[in-house]
């Protein structure tokens, strides 16, 4: 689904990672990445299948020690037996030729190596160790991200680049060789890559920058440059709700250019939060830009002195949690249900009219208000609520409209547990 308006995608190489298409005209793919110890099997294959269960449709794991890759097959066994296809990618820096040659069952159940330009070596070892890693995934018939990071930027390219740009009349600023130096390095590994005999079809680049504007026009410039599908994500974009506006800031603007086939949204982890916070707001920019749909969104009014109650707010957030979390079985049992909209107001001044425009919305009184709480479903009012049960009521009511305005599909789910 294409947001009217925006440009169109950007036509890359199709790459298949573990069953999931990258790139084309294949949707935007939504990646996330543990912070457990990949030596800890259970640990790393819990978080990975709550991950997956969110919605990461690609799972990056740590590969950065002998204990962690020898872990690799086991966490792929774990996911297996729970019924989980998630592909993962190994994560490698410093010492992935010797891991994934040392440990051959890493290599064999990862579904993709990342592989970082500027951690793979100095000088001529640089070059070796990056043509062991490249004729291991060749081996192994797997897909290859070249990741650039401007942290990691690899320092003999760049200051042979900065040596050149001293050399010129009018030379450029630092910064700018920088970017050009990041672009470089992943243009000219990806070629490298392929004069080993990596496919053109199995190349996925990124080039992360922590800075909104700096990582707009890198993209820009490294998607006018080439045809490998492009991963987005703004690196250390921060907590909570910075790191949040950040990567939407800056990923939804490339989004709207066409630029990106898969992205991670970032985010340090609050004290105590869910792992799976990143992928809601991954899930939540595509869908509000309407490039996906993945679970029904609920629209609810930000409150004014009409909302002195805090009524709203908590049906809201209830009714967002319910949705999210019965969308396992409702995407599994009818066709099309992700793309309902329902809609939690406050008060008669935009209460009715948004609620008409959902699918099903409910306006609920405001300050002052009749005590009831008019239903509408398709722009029709259905039924008016009231009392202390007004959640679950309007529960029902959602379960009843998805039974009857969505079809079944032919084959649905015996359980009626879920995970969001």
């Amino acid at each position: 689904m294409m947001q009217t308006g925006s440009a169109p995608r950007r036509r890359s190489v199709a790459v298949n990672v573990g069953g999931v298409l990258v790139g084309s005209e294949h949707p935007i793919v939504v990646q996330s990445m543990t912070n457990t110890d990949t030596a800890d099997e259970v640990g790393t294959a819990i978080q990975v299948a709550e991950l997956a269960r969110a919605g990461s449709e690609i799972v990056r794991i740590t590969v950065d020690r002998e204990e962690a890759a020898a872990a690799v097959p086991a966490i792929r066994q774990r996911l297996d037996d729970m019924g989980l296809r998630v592909p993962l990618v190994g994560d490698f820096h410093f010492n992935g030729h010797k891991l994934l040659a040392k440990y051959p069952g890493c290599a064999a159940a990862l579904d993709k190596f990342r592989i970082n330009p500027g951690n793979v070596g100095r000088g001529s070892r640089r070059d070796e160790q990056f043509a062991d890693m490249i004729r291991t995934a060749i081996d192994c018939d797997k897909p290859v991200r070249i990741g650039v990071n401007w942290g990691s930027l690899d320092q003999d390219l760049l200051a042979r680049m900065m040596d050149a740009n001293a050399g010129l009349a009018q030379p450029l600023e630092a910064r700018d060789v920088m970017m050009e130096a990041l672009i470089t390095s992943a243009l000219d590994s990806a070629a490298r890559a392929e004069e080993l005999g990596l496919g053109h079809d199995r190349i996925v680049l990124s080039c992360k920058m922590s800075g909104v504007q700096d990582l707009i026009r890198i993209y820009a410039d490294l998607a006018a440059r080439c045809d490998y599908p492009l991963h987005l994500g703004l690196t250390e974009a921060g907590m909570g709700s910075k790191g949040i506006v950040a990567s939407s800031a800056a990923v939804g603007i490339l989004l709207q250019q066409g630029i990106g086939d898969t992205i991670r949204i970032s985010l340090t982890p609050e004290p105590g939060a869910p792992r799976t916070q990143e992928v809601v707001v991954a899930q939540e920019l595509l869908q509000t830009m309407g490039l996906r749909a993945f679970t029904p969104l609920v629209a609810a009014c930000p409150g004014c002195g009409r909302t002195t109650s805090t009524l709203f707010q908590e049906l809201a957030g209830d009714i967002q949690q319910f949705v999210r979390d019965r969308m396992p079985v409702w995407r599994q049992t009818y066709h099309g249900v992700e793309d309902m909209s329902l809609a939690v107001m406050g008060c008669v001044v935009n209460g009715p009219g948004e609620s008409k425009h959902a699918n099903i919305g409910i306006s609920l009184p405001g300050t002052g208000e009749h005590p009831v709480a008019p239903v509408y479903e398709d722009g029709e009012k259905t039924v008016t609520l009231k009392g202390d049960n007004l959640a679950g009521d309007f529960k029902i009511v959602i379960e009843k409209y998805v039974e009857r305005r969505y079809p079944r599909l032919s084959a649905a789910p015996e359980t009626t547990s879920s995970e969001g």
